[in-house]
């Protein structure tokens, strides 16, 4: 919906578009456990991730550190047209270094220079305690506790931060 024409820059890292070149390395990284954990277990075909990459309602992203692929982020959007939200996660050798913070606020800052955007939001399982932390240092603040429902099989938190401008207006 608001794919960048070049690799949005941060800190750290760089997010480029997902393509159909990084499908096996998307369908391998959706199988570590760890991963599929947090994915409501889901694993994926090659020709699945392919039909992953071209919904038109989900933004893919393939984090780069020093141009390794290093993780994946994604922006999804639904029919609040004000808002957006963000799914991620980093190969393990990855974890621990602020890399996933600096993508989530390089790709945060990216939707707020959208002129719709105003909110992102992210949900995230309470027991994900650094990845919790991580949202925190991108600058997402807990707005809801949930209980276990359909989509996900453990408490899980609903996080936000809005856009600094729109504040400003009100």
């Amino acid at each position: 919906m608001y794919l960048p024409e070049r690799p949005l820059q941060g800190d750290g890292v760089s997010l480029r578009v997902a393509s159909e070149v990084d499908a096996d390395l998307l369908v391998a990284w959706h199988a570590e456990p760890d991963i599929a954990r947090q994915w409501g277990h889901e694993t994926f075909t090659h020709d699945e991730m392919l039909e992953r990459l071209r919904r038109v309602y989900v933004d893919p992203y393939v984090i780069e550190e020093g141009g390794e692929p290093v993780g994946y982020i994604q922006a999804w959007f639904d029919d609040d047209p004000s808002r957006a939200g963000l799914d991620m996660f980093l190969i393990v050798s990855a974890r621990g270094r602020g890399l996933g913070s600096d993508a989530a606020r390089t790709l945060t800052q990216w939707l707020f220079s959208q002129p719709s955007i105003h909110r992102v939001m992210v949900d995230v399982y309470v027991s994900n305690i650094a990845a919790v932390k991580a949202w925190q240092k991108a600058g997402f603040r807990v707005v809801a506790h949930e209980a276990p429902d359909e989509e996900n099989e453990e408490p899980w938190l609903l996080m936000v931060v809005d856009d600094p401008r729109s504040l400003e207006a009100d």
